[in-house]
C-alpha cells in the first residue's frame, strides 16, 4: 500500500480519537491500529508527547515510515519526540526503537490521575500496555484495603493502580529486574513507599510455590501472563492452559477474594476463553463477577478486520474477566 492510500486511513484514526488529543497532553492511547483500522502493517501510539511507531512490515521501510510521520506531526504539533520499532528489525536497536525526531523520549504518562513510568525504548514493547487502561481504573476502584498480588507483573502498572486504589499491600513478581525497578520508579512519582520485599525478581512458578508453602493469602491476585513462554521452572500457554494456571494462583486468594483472569491469546476465542472459565466455575468456588472491556481507541475504529477468533462476549482479543473465590478449608 502507498502512503497516498494510508493517508485518508491516519486521518480517519486521528478525526475519531480528537477527545484524547486534548491538553494537557500527559495520557497514552493508540492513535492507529492498522490491523483493525486498513493497514495491519502499522500500529501508532502515544505517550504524552512521544509518538511511537510499531511497524510489522516482513521488510522495514525507512521511507514510508518517515512519510507516516511527518503526516502525523502535521496533524498533531505538539508531538515532542517519536521513535520507531521495528518488529522485524535485524538490530536490537530495531526493535526497541530508533529516534525518529525530537528530544528524548516521554519517560512518564498519567493515567486516572496515576503517574506511570515508561521505558518505551527498554525493550521491544514499549514498558506500558494500553489495552488495560480499564482495569487499572478498575483496580483503582476496588483495592481501597485489600492486600494484592500481582503476578507477570512486567513494569508493574496493575500494581501501582491498586496502590493509588488505597491497597494495604501490594507485591509485585516479575522475572525481569529491570521491569521491576520501573515499577520502583513509578512508586516514586506517586510517593508510593517502597520496600525491597515487595518487588520480587523470580519466575511465575517458584513464586507461587513460596506463597503456598508460606500460606500467604490475598485479597486480590492479578493474573496476566504472556502469550507463551517457557523457562526451566514451568510453561505459559495462554492458548491450551489458561485453566492449569488460574488453578496454580486460585490457592493464595483469601474467601471472598478476587482473581483477576487475563488472556490476550489471538487464536482463542472469547467463547471458548469463557467456556473455560464456567468449566472452572462448576464446583462452585469459582463466580465469574464481571467482564471488563478494552478501551475503543485500542481497539480501533471503523473496523475493517474480522477477527482470527471472535471474541465476543470480551471486546477485544484482551479478555480481562474477574473472578469471585470460595475455599474449601472456611
Amino acid at each position: 500500500m502507498s502512503f497516498d492510500a494510508i493517508r485518508p486511513l491516519l486521518d480517519q484514526a486521528i478525526t475519531a480519537r480528537a477527545a484524547l488529543l486534548e491538553p494537557p497532553h500527559e495520557t497514552a492511547f493508540r492513535l492507529f491500529n492498522g490491523f483493525t483500522e486498513g493497514y495491519p502493517h502499522l500500529v501508532l501510539d502515544v505517550y504524552g508527547g512521544t509518538l511511537v511507531i510499531h511497524d510489522y512490515a516482513e521488510q522495514p521501510d525507512f521511507a514510508f515510515t518517515q512519510e507516516v510521520v511527518n503526516h502525523v506531526r502535521h496533524a498533531i504539533n505538539w508531538l515532542r519526540a517519536g521513535a520507531a520499532k521495528f518488529r522485524n528489525g535485524t538490530t536490537p536497536q530495531e526493535t526497541r526503537g530508533i529516534p525518529l525526531f525530537g528530544e528524548k523520549p516521554d519517560r512518564k504518562i498519567r493515567e486516572h490521575g496515576v503517574w506511570y513510568a515508561v521505558n518505551l525504548v527498554l525493550n521491544r514493547d514499549a514498558s506500558f500496555y494500553l489495552d488495560t487502561r480499564n482495569l487499572r481504573k478498575w483496580l483503582i476502584e476496588h483495592a481501597r484495603g485489600k492486600t494484592v498480588l500481582n503476578t507477570f507483573a512486567y513494569t508493574g502498572s496493575l500494581g501501582a493502580a491498586a496502590m493509588a486504589g488505597g491497597a494495604e499491600h501490594v507485591i509485585q513478581t516479575d522475572r525481569s529486574r529491570a521491569f521491576l525497578n520501573l515499577a520502583k520508579e513509578t512508586y516514586s512519582l506517586n510517593g508510593f513507599p517502597i520496600h525491597k520485599a515487595d518487588f520480587l525478581a523470580a519466575d511465575f512458578f517458584p513464586a507461587v510455590a513460596r506463597f503456598k508453602a508460606a500460606r500467604q493469602l490475598f485479597d486480590l491476585v492479578l493474573l496476566d501472563p504472556p502469550f507463551f513462554s517457557t523457562t526451566s521452572r514451568g510453561k505459559v500457554d495462554l492458548v491450551r492452559e489458561s485453566a492449569r494456571l488460574i488453578n496454580k494462583v486460585r490457592p493464595l486468594v483469601k474467601d471472598g477474594g478476587m482473581l483477576v483472569a487475563v488472556n490476550n491469546a489471538l487464536f482463542v476465542s472469547g467463547g471458548e476463553y469463557l467456556q473455560t472459565l464456567e468449566d472452572l466455575c462448576k464446583d462452585g468456588y469459582l463466580t465469574i463477577k464481571e467482564l471488563i472491556p478494552v478501551p475503543q481507541d485500542f481497539i480501533g475504529y471503523n473496523s475493517r478486520h474480522t477477527p482470527v477468533a471472535d471474541p465476543a462476549p470480551f471486546n477485544h482479543s484482551t479478555k480481562i474477566a474477574v473472578l469471585e473465590v470460595r475455599r474449601k478449608d472456611t
